[in-house]
């Protein structure tokens, strides 16, 4: 038997969501956010730090051809790798600190999708007009030319902010003076305009139309956050038992009426929701914990003349206190209990490793790859000898003359390939590859045992730093 009623539709169509201005600290504490990531993001490039007539004078490169990571003083080698991962693991650390301490404030203010999103909804109010006028614009079903004009100039900003994001990109992976000039003359090469294509039209894409759906459906940071999260995290939340019961405001409340609460129902904490949501509901996964819903209430408290703080950052561990009247905990017992110290602790320990192991690193330094295909070779007058490939590195800013030689078993000797000398040059800010011989003569230690411990050293014969790695010679068994 068939049903006449068709089933519920499990999708429900998006809504654009039109948020109102609005002015307050958090609101100026994000517009200063924004100001100081993206001055960061787009002129960081820009910026020049002299290393010398052989290395790159951009302070911040990624120089993927050379395989070297620049921070102004500071460059990473490919084998150095564990700083970056050092770094991506202060990251997460510190992310899972903000989070326990303040819920989603990385989302509220700090969030690539939220600065972009910021940014073009700043545009968008420019353009448009505020939230009704970009409402009635939305809802207007005629096409005319105003509503034209309107769009393709709002869109044509969208895009230039795109592309400037996505050049501001590719100028972190080469020399961003030069890239440019190759980019306007068509020179560059086509990954470099790939790159942009396709971060243009992400971020005009997330920015200008996905906005709250990338932080809703795509991130997944909202469904790992409780992990991070307990009773004491300072969140944005509604003083329920203040606000009702709400109702719009009368001018006296005769006393057989029921008492109103100070929540006049004005809707103005909706509509500056980034997200759409209503925080009186409760707390709920969408809320980027931006705190503009405290100030669109505070600046309403204001008016009514009702104290601010119907909507503020609150702990759940303080609702019995608040709902008495009683005055809650300071704000820096929330922040500093046990869950928040052991990762700053964390934090601090990872962060204090790195900078150790970044300045006792060496200058120059040597790898070592025995060739074991064949183990050994006897020579014609009875030698063992066996063959290395060893890889220096010279960190220093100028080419330096390395000084080669083993210890261990006093018979053995060195030899390098392609030069009857004990050195060899490198370059300045490079690595040799250079094989290397070691001879045990007939009937010693070495040419007769199957494994024999020795040390290749390696000097710098300018300031005499030293470097060396142990490794085994393999004789033939009698």
């Amino acid at each position: 038997m068939s049903d006449s009623n068709p089933s519920p539709s499990l999708y429900v169509a998006r809504e654009p969501i039109f948020p109102k201005g609005v002015s307050g600290k958090f609101r100026s504490l994000k517009w200063i956010i924004l100001a100081v990531t993206l001055g960061i993001y787009y002129l960081t490039p820009w910026i020049r730090w002299d290393r010398g007539p052989s290395l790159p004078d951009q302070a911040v490169l990624l120089d993927l051809a050379n395989r070297r990571f620049y921070f102004f003083w500071i460059e990473i080698w490919p084998h150095e790798f564990y700083f970056v991962a050092g770094l991506l693991i202060m990251a997460g650390l510190g992310l899972f600190l903000f989070t326990s301490a303040l819920g989603r404030v990385w989302c509220g203010y700090a969030c690539p999708q939220t600065v972009w999103t910021d940014l073009y909804i700043l545009v968008e109010r420019w353009i448009d007009g505020d939230r009704n006028a970009r409402l009635r614009l939305h809802r207007q079903k005629k096409l005319d030319l105003r509503k034209v004009r309107l769009r393709l100039t709002k869109w044509t900003v969208w895009l230039l902010i795109g592309l400037a994001t996505g050049g501001a990109w590719v100028f972190y992976f080469a020399d961003a003076p030069t890239l440019m000039i190759d980019l306007i003359t068509g020179n560059a090469h086509p990954v470099a305009y790939t790159t942009m294509a396709v971060l243009t039209a992400t971020t005009f894409f997330f920015g200008g139309f996905a906005r709250e759906q990338i932080c809703i459906y795509a991130c997944p940071w909202p469904r790992i956050q409780a992990a991070m999260m307990d009773e004491d995290t300072l969140v944005v939340g509604y003083r329920e038992w203040r606000g009702e019961p709400r109702g719009k405001l009368r001018k006296t409340t005769p006393e057989a009426e029921v008492p109103q609460g100070d929540c006049i129902d004005c809707m103005a904490c909706v509509n500056v929701c980034p997200v759409g949501i209503d925080i009186r509901q409760g707390q709920q996964m969408e809320c980027i914990t931006c705190a503009l819903c405290i100030d669109a209430c505070d600046e309403i408290m204001d008016k009514i003349g009702k104290p601010r703080g119907l909507i503020d950052y609150m702990a759940v561990s303080d609702e019995t206190d608040g709902r008495a009247g009683q005055a809650t905990r300071n704000i820096w017992k929330h922040i500093l209990r046990p869950r928040t110290i052991m990762y700053t602790t964390l934090w601090t320990l990872v962060g204090v490793g790195l900078v150790f192991a970044l300045f006792i690193r060496a200058d120059i330094e040597l790898t070592v790859a025995p060739v074991r295909n064949p183990t050994f070779v006897t020579l014609s007058d009875g030698s063992i000898r066996n063959t290395y490939d060893v890889q220096l590195r010279n960190k220093h800013g100028e080419q330096r003359q390395f000084q080669l030689s083993v210890t261990g078993d006093p018979t053995l000797r060195l030899q390098i390939e392609g030069t009857p000398y004990a050195s060899v040059p490198v370059a300045a800010n490079a690595a040799l590859q250079q094989r290397l011989y070691v001879i045990s003569p007939k009937g010693t230690a070495p040419s007769t045992r199957d494994a024999t411990p020795f040390r290749i050293w390696v000097e710098d014969n300018a300031n005499g730093e030293r470097a060396y790695k142990d490794t085994t010679f393999n004789g033939k068994e009698n």
